[in-house]
């Protein structure tokens, strides 16, 4: 009897093995997410230790990124060529030793140099994560377990925002140094952690390995308490649409242009807001709207955010979930350029804070999707290189804009926002309920 890791995956459905995935990579996922977010919390300490102005510690960001545009290029690719599992445990290992090493840096350019390796091993590590998650879960749980990695996002954010705030309280001279140490402490335990993770049954069996497939698939279905597959069942690879065409050919063409568009305008928009609005509320100017107290209110408003996303995936499908959420956070933003008081000024970010990470889960539950298992590391690593073009403009071009007025910075992410939206139109294919080759 003929069958594909998707009928077998379904046959044992989403249990422990699964939620044991979603913590380890969870663990990780939280790590990448402050090592991002700490980029708006640390400029202003990094430029007081070192006698930089804030533009100029904000360099750590633009090496950061550039370092994530790097590593997302390259081992997305490598991860489709040597297998998922061993590009998993090289960056979760760089994240950990740069990430730490931040902390100690002595300078300026140290820092500089060190902040590009971490951001290196984050961007490897972000799309290899979601391709092989996708490829552990049958597609009835798909959308909404891929949008539950991504609220770890949410964990970091918070961890982060707390660490800066109790930083602060206890008047620490480098806070930028508590930072860095917290956000490399759970990379450090994700080391071990992923030894656990067995290589991606749809990689082996793509690569002709079927008795590894096959023992993998066999410890994930006697870990959801099932039965091993039968002696008679032998798996077989469907055919992938578009395969050995390359992201770019006539079947793929498409969807890719509209999904990377998507990533490139909320990538500039979400780190154009979070990388500047730290230092704007911290310093003061929205009335009540200021300090790390409001900046953990936005990093809880992200939850539920998430939790609608989740479900939408599954009930709407992946396509429209993202729609809505775009639109949303362009109303967020919209509202925010035009309010009168501080309460509209709140109600404007918490808004902003919820659709813009609910759009994340949505392009995250979406993306990997869109690929077949040949092309899905390299395709999500171009998605996420893409974003880090987004993030990389972000400090340095918006802060042209943001210098002329904040509400009018965020006025033109409202704009970016409504492009993505109707980039998404391009996408000719809704994928809920589909399985993957």
């Amino acid at each position: 009897m003929n069958m594909t890791i998707d009928e077998a995956l379904t046959q044992g459905g989403a249990g422990r093995f699964q939620r044991r995935l979603l913590g380890i990579f969870g663990l990780v996922w939280a790590a990448d997410a402050m090592q991002v977010i700490a980029i708006g919390f640390t400029a202003a300490s990094i430029a007081a230790s070192f006698g930089l102005s804030v533009a100029q510690a904000l360099q750590t960001g633009t090496l950061f990124f550039l370092g994530m545009f790097a590593g997302a290029t390259l081992f997305g690719r490598i991860a489709d060529r040597v297998g998922r599992r061993k590009v998993l445990l090289l960056t979760v290992a760089c994240d950990a030793v740069f990430g730490l090493a931040s902390v100690f840096a002595p300078d300026f350019w140290t820092l500089l140099m060190l902040r590009f390796l971490t951001g290196m091993a984050v961007g490897g590590t972000l799309p290899v994560d979601y391709a092989m998650m996708a490829e552990f879960l049958p597609p009835r749980n798909r959308g909404r377990w891929l949008v539950w990695l991504e609220g770890f996002w949410a964990v970091g954010t918070l961890v982060i925002a707390l660490t800066a705030w109790i930083a602060h309280l206890a008047g620490a001279a480098e806070p930028w140094r508590w930072i860095f140490a917290v956000a490399a402490f759970p990379a450090l335990i994700g080391i071990w952690l992923r030894l656990w993770v067995p290589e991606s049954p749809m990689y082996l069996l793509r690569k002709g390995d079927e008795p590894a497939a096959r023992a993998v698939l066999n410890k994930v279905l006697m870990a959801n308490g099932g039965r091993a597959l039968a002696d008679d069942v032998r798996l077989i690879a469907p055919p992938a649409e578009g395969a050995g065409q390359g992201l770019f050919g006539p079947e793929l063409r498409r969807r890719s242009i509209g999904i990377f568009a998507a990533w490139f305008l909320v990538s500039l928009s979400y780190y154009g807001v979070f990388v500047w609005l730290p230092s704007e509320l911290v310093k003061g100017g929205f009335g009540f709207v200021r300090g790390y107290g409001f900046l953990v209110l936005l990093a809880l408003a992200q939850v539920p955010g998430y939790a609608l996303a989740a479900h939408g995936v599954e009930s709407w499908g992946r396509k429209p979930t993202l729609q809505l959420f775009l639109l949303l956070s362009a109303a967020g933003c919209v509202l925010f350029t035009i309010a009168a008081s501080p309460w509209l000024v709140a109600a404007s970010l918490l808004l902003m804070s919820f659709a813009l990470l609910g759009t994340w889960g949505a392009l995250y539950a979406f993306t990997p999707e869109l690929y077949p298992t040949g092309l899905r590391g390299t395709g999500m690593g171009t998605a996420s290189a893409v974003a880090r073009v987004g993030g990389l403009l972000a400090p340095s071009l918006l802060g042209l804009v943001v210098a002329r007025g904040f509400g009018l910075a965020i006025g033109v992410f409202a704009a970016l926002l409504l492009l993505a939206a109707i980039a998404t139109l391009f996408i000719p294919t809704e994928t809920r309920n589909r399985s993957i080759a």
